[in-house]
Parts: structure tokens; sequence; C-alpha cells
């Protein structure tokens, strides 16, 4: 009869040790699938720049390194954001043309007195990378139109309103003109990457299981203590 009441808790046991070392060893594969993917992107982040393609394509074209030169009218969508050390204000997304195209440049960061701040050029040259942004989901507000107030780089809305390709070009480097703004280059910093927590969790449940496990089967083993009457406790 002992030996019954055993496997209860030596199956529960193992299978939730096997259950949750199994997440723990997944989330260790995620998180070496996870860091060549990023290593991945900061190498192509930092590759040499090339000419803003024909037909850019938002799968393949990620991230690629461009460099583009054209004239810029002052049309903007700023975003309302903040920067460490600078304070609130916002990411100017201003209109380029270059020959018969109108693209979309990320020119930076300026201050929040600074928004009306004309930021025209005849020629200036924009470094930087092609970014197909995912900051917008259904608790984005909508763009104040009225103020020219934008709450996240929704790039088809922008591209709608002012009228150019849906094409962004974040910069990293600008010459040919002092614009006032300071550069917000695309980087890695916003890529999640908590797989290494996750992995620790999962792991660290799995021996605490296995303890409660081990405690579980020795109090079974020893089976209920004697309580007769008169009998004391042991």
């Amino acid at each position: 009869m002992a030996v019954k009441r055993l496997w209860f808790p030596i199956v529960l046991g193992v299978v939730g040790v096997a259950i949750l070392c199994a997440l723990g060893t997944w989330q260790v594969q995620r998180l070496g699938q996870k860091e060549a993917l990023i290593a991945a992107i900061e190498a192509r982040i930092g590759s040499a720049p090339v000419d803003l393609p024909a037909a850019p394509d938002p799968e393949a074209d990620q991230y690629l390194p461009v460099r583009v030169t054209g004239a810029l009218s002052g049309e903007e969508a700023p975003v309302l954001t903040s920067m460490q050390g600078e304070g609130p204000g916002y990411r100017v997304v201003s209109v380029l043309t270059t020959g018969d195209r109108r693209v979309l440049v990320d020119l930076g960061f300026v201050p929040e007195e600074a928004k009306a701040l004309p930021r025209m050029a005849e020629r200036v040259t924009v470094t930087g990378n092609l970014l197909w942004p995912r900051e917008t989901d259904s608790w984005t507000p909508e763009p104040d139109q009225g103020r020219n107030i934008w709450f996240a780089r929704d790039l088809p809305a922008m591209a709608e309103a002012l009228g150019t390709e849906p094409v962004l070009v974040v910069a990293k480097g600008i010459d040919g003109a002092d614009l006032g703004t300071i550069p917000m280059p695309v980087d890695t910093a916003g890529i999640p990457n908590d797989h290494l927590n996750y992995a620790i969790t999962w792991l660290g449940l799995a021996a605490v299981w296995a303890v409660m496990s081990v405690a579980l089967i020795v109090r079974v083993r020893r089976g209920p203590k004697d309580t007769r009457p008169g009998q004391p406790a042991a």
C-alpha cells in the first residue's frame, strides 16, 4: 500500500520538473536565436550606405543603410517624444524631395520650443537607415492635425498626409545644412530580448518543484502520524 501511495507524488514531481526544464531549455535556445538576429541586424545597420532603392521592400530592405540627397521643403510631421538628457520634444519627420521622388526622413530630435522653427534646405544629404516602424496599436491616439502633432511614426498615415512614398530614412548623419536637430539613429535597443530572464524563471521553478516533490514523497513515505487518544504525537 505504501508503494502505491508513492506513485502519485513521484509521477507529479517527474512530469512537473520535465515540463519546466523543457520550457527553460526552449528559452535558452530562443536566447541564442535572438542574439544571432540582433547581431545580424547590428551588422547590417553599420554596413556601408547605398543609394536609395527604386522600390524599397519593407521586409528585404528593413535597416538597409542608404544615402539620399535632396531638398527639404519644411513639410513635417513632428512626433511627440522625449530624449534622455534633453527632456520632452519632437522627433522631426520631414519631406525630402530627391529627383522626382518624395520620401520621408527622420531628422532627429528637437526640444518643444524648436518645433515651429523652419527646417528647409535646397540641398542636403541624409545618411541613415531605412525603417518601417511598428509603433502603433489600438491605444495610439490619432494625430492632432490642427496642431500638427503625431504620437507615433505611423508611416502609411504620414505618407498619405504629406504626399510621399511610404519610405522612411532615419538619419544617422546630415550634411549640407544645420537644421538644429539631434539625430536619433536606428539601433537594436528597442528589440526585446528577455529570454534569459524567462529561462532563469522556468529553471528556477523546476528546482523549486523538485524540492517540493521530494518533500511530498518523504512525507507520504513516512505515513500519517499516530495520534490515538492517550498516545502523544511524535
